[in-house]
């Protein structure tokens, strides 16, 4: 049964029919003991009544056979073995007589005996067993008539009562499937029973997530709508001196310019692509992850991006260094250190690359260090904002490189943290990464 309502009820009312059963088993039980009881005292006492009476006495008429009410047959013995009276010639009654009560078997059922020796023969009062046994049904059903008529209304009551209990959860149904779409306020929850604030409260920190994450869309919608009307407008105006070209030099002058402003447009596009892949992102199957392997890897991959620049790119140091977390993710966020290190960093200048593992099992650290213009204290705090540039700076870029970085580390429970480079010259940027799980090892 999928219904929780068909399920409760199923339940309560299999467990009242269940109790009901049982209870009536327990009612017969008792009653047939009592009967067993009742019906063995007035056995006793008959054939104690007619112990000192003569055998002319039991074959009088005006005897009356074997207690008519309780179904009751006599049945007298000589002491020699020989049967002299039986209150009812056709019934089959043991041929053995045993002093005191027995219950025995014959081809019509079940008879309870009880037998007395008197002076000069022995008699036997018997009663059938079924005569007990209906009875104690008789009684049983007489006990729970009243419960039996009371169940119906039982069963209704638990309708009632189940549909009663299951009303704040119709409810709460009812305002979800109300709600709009761009609705993403709490859900009230208050006057709930305690099973469902559970659910509620894990339904609202959803929503909190999901309003988070919404808000977020809309500011980077907003923000790259911003953003592209400016290059896409300088393309247009370039296309535009393209066209009014007069000679071959200018034509000439106006494809370059118009090469690097695609060239920047689509170094813009893919900074937003990659900021949107990370900014939502769930936490992804983490892997241990060889971080000085993953250093030597970028800075191969960057090395002719900085010779074309005349920068010296180097890895200065790689200890051996564990992580758990996303390889692509870092790689993006390497990529992006070391190419704006590269892009800020004078002709001649330098940037190396180190990871070293953290002391106490702390995880391990990541650098980037340059001797370029460096960013001053006041503004380091701005320079993780999507977009942000500092007034004048050269070359032109996206403003989205930090803080892609940023959101990976975010992501990862990691830390960034900016400082002069060596000498006081330049930056230098921090990425400390939390120690992996238990049992990583390198691969």
């Amino acid at each position: 049964m999928s219904s929780l309502r068909a399920r409760l009820l199923g339940l309560l009312l299999g467990g009242v029919l269940l109790v009901g059963v049982v209870g009536g088993w327990v009612v017969y039980r008792n009653a047939l003991a009592e009967a067993d009881a009742f019906f063995d005292y007035h056995l006793r006492q008959t054939a104690l009544l007619l112990r000192d009476q003569p055998v002319q006495y039991l074959l009088a008429p005006q005897f009356p056979p074997a207690t008519a009410s309780y179904d009751f047959v006599v049945q007298v013995w000589s002491l020699d073995g020989v049967r002299v009276y039986l209150s009812r010639p056709h019934t089959v009654l043991p041929e053995i007589t045993t002093l005191g009560f027995s219950t025995v078997s014959t081809s019509e059922g079940r008879w309870r005996v009880f037998g007395i020796q008197a002076v000069t023969r022995v008699i036997q009062v018997a009663q059938p067993m079924s005569v007990r046994e209906q009875r104690a049904a008789e009684l049983a059903l007489e006990t729970l008539k009243p419960f039996a008529l009371l169940l119906p209304l039982l069963a209704l009551f638990i309708w009632f009562a189940v549909g009663h209990a299951l009303e704040p959860l119709r409810r709460l149904t009812a305002l979800v499937k109300a709600r709009r779409v761009e609705a993403l306020e709490s859900l009230p929850d208050s006057q709930l029973p305690a099973e469902v604030q559970p659910l509620v409260g894990a339904l609202n920190e959803l929503l909190t997530r999901l309003q988070s994450a919404l808000g977020r869309e809309r500011a980077f919608m907003a923000d790259a709508a911003h953003e592209l009307r400016t290059p896409l407008t300088a393309l247009h105006l370039q296309m535009g001196m393209l066209a009014r070209a007069s000679d071959e030099g200018e034509r000439a002058a106006a494809m370059g310019t118009l090469s690097a402003g695609v060239q920047r447009a689509i170094h813009l596009v893919e900074q937003m692509l990659a900021l949107a892949r990370q900014e939502p992102r769930a936490a992804a199957q983490r892997q241990p992850v060889r971080l000085d392997d993953l250093a030597r890897e970028i800075v191969a991959e960057l090395v002719p991006l900085a010779d074309a620049g005349r920068i010296d790119l180097g890895v200065e140091a790689a200890q051996p260094a564990v992580v758990a977390a996303d390889a692509d993710a870092l790689r993006t966020l390497l990529r992006n250190l070391i190419d704006n290190a590269v892009r800020y960093t004078p002709a001649g200048g330098r940037v190396d690359v180190s990871v070293v593992p953290a002391r106490a099992a702390a995880g391990a650290r990541l650098a980037v260090s340059d001797d370029g213009p460096g960013i001053d204290a006041a503004e380091r705090a701005r320079v993780f904002d999507r977009f942000y540039r500092r007034p004048g700076t050269v070359p032109p870029g996206s403003g989205l490189g930090l803080a892609i970085v940023k959101a990976i580390a975010d992501a990862h429970g990691a830390t960034v943290t900016l400082a002069d480079g060596a000498g006081g010259r330049g930056l230098s940027v921090t990425v400390s990464f939390p120690p992996a799980s238990a049992g990583s090892s390198p691969p």
